[in-house]
């Protein structure tokens, strides 16, 4: 990973295409942002998508030498994890150039204008992109079980 400590106003496509349809259903053009107006950093997105599968992680070290291991493992969503595995490490090839350290929109005209209010939390957001990747890992690993051994996107 990179810059874990960056904040992102993180929001749901769902309500962003709503809200779009809303500035259209508009009698006249205007500007306005779409956000949530609530901002997380990526460490706790990071901690909410362990949470999801049962996962806590202790985070240790700092700057390029930080690393989160696994704490402890509730559940059977994360079968070949087990405490003491290190499944994040920052690398300096994940910073990004021109790093935008806060990242927040102001969604007050929306809210006014357009009644428009976000529906779906981060958390909520988190936990349906983890529900899918995991939906994913398991179609692939039914597939590869049956003689099937498909591709999977890796970085190397």
């Amino acid at each position: 990973m990179g810059n874990i400590d960056a904040l992102r106003d993180w929001g749901h496509a769902r309500d962003y295409v709503r809200m779009q349809w809303m500035m259209l259903q508009q009698d006249a053009p205007d500007d306005f942002v779409i956000a949530t107006g609530k901002q997380y950093s990526v460490r706790e997105f990071i901690t909410w998508t362990a949470a999801e599968l049962g996962i806590t992680l202790e985070f240790s070290g700092e700057g390029v030498g930080e690393t989160a291991a696994v704490a402890s493992v509730t559940g059977d969503l994360a079968p070949t994890v087990k405490p003491g595995d290190v499944i994040l490490r920052i690398d300096p090839r994940y910073f990004r150039p021109a790093e935008v350290e806060t990242l927040l929109g102001d969604p007050s005209k929306a809210k006014a204008e357009l009644g428009w209010e976000p529906e779906i939390t981060a958390q909520e957001m988190c936990a349906e992109m983890v529900a899918e990747d995991l939906r994913t890992a398991r179609r692939h690993a039914l597939l590869k079980a049956h003689g099937m051994d498909l591709p999977v996107s890796l970085e190397g």
